[in-house]
């Protein structure tokens, strides 16, 4: 499995002492954020898409770049690259450059966002939002699958024998995630991929996201990309700790109580019972994300949400102690036990060139030898 963080990208003021940092500062933060996800053994560093206040995430693969020049092994993924409102033709340009940066340390996750006023600012109709995810996306795993694309659709101008430049890395695409925490229509297009789907669990209760990702896998299944249990799943969450447990619920309650999206809302108490929240000691986490399998069965991405609603950059880069000294190792021990051999590892670059090639191997091993005359 993989874990790791992702961020909202959000610029929220300290409710405990009133200040705002400025968009530079938590920009600079961010960078000194993902770098220690590394240094603590963490494997993945997800950063939002925005273009609205109060986030500052414009331009993630701006920034997902440094980070690749400042970093070795961390993979570089997105917690959300707006499918709807991008150019996909852009997309497949940015995030292929970013795989030769990275040196194939990239994937993304496709979603539509949150922010209904995005849609017009950049020319679309959020009531077109769906068909506007599927018509895009079938045409971006077009642009990294074939040389030259000719393509006619309802969204943007045709295309005529164009190349998206640079290529892939090696010929191989970045992974993709769709991300949804709502929409069945997401999980069926993962699934007529073979992607994978993210259920970014972080809102709603456990049984709402049981039935999506069961379904994700059923339809995983039905178009023959292998059995439900060998789908791709990854799984948000979001957690707070320190030592002692009332110690973390007092130091996080003024954050959640005023959070920009959940602030002002139910308690603390009861978002943590609806949802994945945990907020208390490291063994609580561990239990509460140990029994993730038990709902959604066998996965492959484990992303927690550490650093919003204010949280000062000295805390945020505790709980990546934590997280990375004590949560972590306990946990990809308990979700390796039992873990049946024909579960896929989480993707990445290498292991995706491996099967390929390894296919390629066996294709030109099955094929029939020409005779001299064939020949």
């Amino acid at each position: 499995m993989q874990f790791g963080v992702f961020t909202v990208s959000d610029v929220t003021p300290d409710p405990t002492t009133g200040q705002t940092p400025s968009e530079n500062r938590r920009i600079k933060d961010i960078l000194t954020i993902a770098k220690h996800t590394e240094e603590v053994g963490l494997d993945v560093f997800a950063l939002g898409e925005h273009h609205n206040p109060p986030f500052f995430s414009s331009s993630p693969t701006t920034t997902l770049g440094y980070i690749a020049a400042t970093t070795e092994r961390l993979l570089l993924s997105t917690a959300t690259t707006l499918i709807t409102t991008n150019d996909p033709v852009k997309i497949a340009e940015d995030f292929a450059m970013l795989q030769h940066v990275a040196d194939g340390r990239v994937d993304l996750m496709l979603g539509r966002g949150n922010t209904g006023p995005v849609y017009p600012w950049f020319g679309q109709d959020i009531r077109e939002g769906i068909p506007l995810a599927i018509e895009n996306y079938a045409l971006l795993n077009r642009l990294w699958r074939e040389d030259f694309v000719d393509w006619q659709g309802k969204y943007r101008t045709p295309l005529q024998g164009f190349q998206s430049t640079p290529r892939p890395l090696d010929g191989v695409a970045p992974f993709v995630w769709h991300g949804s925490i709502r929409s069945p229509e997401i999980a069926e297009q993962a699934a007529y991929y073979g992607d994978g789907f993210f259920a970014n669990n972080i809102f709603w209760p456990k049984e709402h996201y049981q039935q999506l990702i069961r379904y994700y896998r059923q339809r995983f299944e039905h178009y023959g990309h292998g059995t439900s249990e060998q789908a791709i799943v990854g799984l948000g969450g979001q957690v707070f700790m320190r030592a002692n447990s009332q110690d973390a619920v007092a130091e996080f309650r003024p954050y959640f109580d005023n959070a920009p999206v959940y602030g002002h809302g139910p308690s603390l108490e009861d978002f943590s019972e609806m949802t994945p929240l945990t907020v208390g000691s490291p063994q609580q986490v561990i239990d509460r994300y140990a029994a993730m399998r038990d709902y959604y069965g066998d996965y492959q991405r484990q992303l927690f949400l550490i650093d919003h609603a204010g949280l000062p950059l000295k805390s945020v880069l505790e709980q990546l102690d934590i997280l990375g000294g004590e949560v972590v190792p306990v946990l990809r021990k308990e979700l390796a036990k039992n873990r049946p051999a024909s579960v896929p590892d989480a993707p990445t670059h290498a292991n995706r060139l491996a099967a390929r090639e390894a296919s390629a191997a066996t294709s030109a091993d099955a094929a029939p030898e020409l005779t001299a005359t064939e020949a």
